[in-house]
């Protein structure tokens, strides 16, 4: 990451789990409640993990380049704008995210007999 120019060191092409508390106040109670939650776990907790896929997906984090647009912006502003722009309820949104857990749930599961093989 030192080798890039200073203009883009600042920026972060996927949604991190740092970011969570930001997105607090943009939907309803469920969603804050959701948020709370999220926000007190470390960021390498499944949770937060699970919660850090469903944004990337939600705002397509894999199609962002360097000098894009949304990459100048800044993540915290594009992930704000995915939660706001959401055409969906909150219920749908919090089921993003559960479809979301489970599958890296599912993932770990599969990558655990691996590491241990592996140790």
């Amino acid at each position: 990451m030192n080798d890039l120019p200073q203009v883009y060191r600042k920026y972060e092409l996927l949604f991190t789990p740092h970011l969570i508390p930001e997105l607090r106040e943009l939907r309803g109670e469920e969603w804050r409640k959701l948020i709370d939650n999220l926000s007190t776990l470390p960021e390498t907790h499944p949770d937060a993990l699970a919660f850090s896929l469903m944004m990337i997906r939600l705002g397509s984090c894999l199609t962002c380049e360097m000098d894009s647009y949304r990459a100048q912006r800044g993540c915290a502003l594009c992930a704000r704008q995915s939660v706001l722009s959401f055409k969906g309820t909150d219920k749908e949104l919090i089921q993003r995210y559960e479809r979301a857990k489970k599958e890296l749930s599912r993932s770990l599961a599969v990558s655990e007999p691996r590491l241990e093989k592996a140790a």
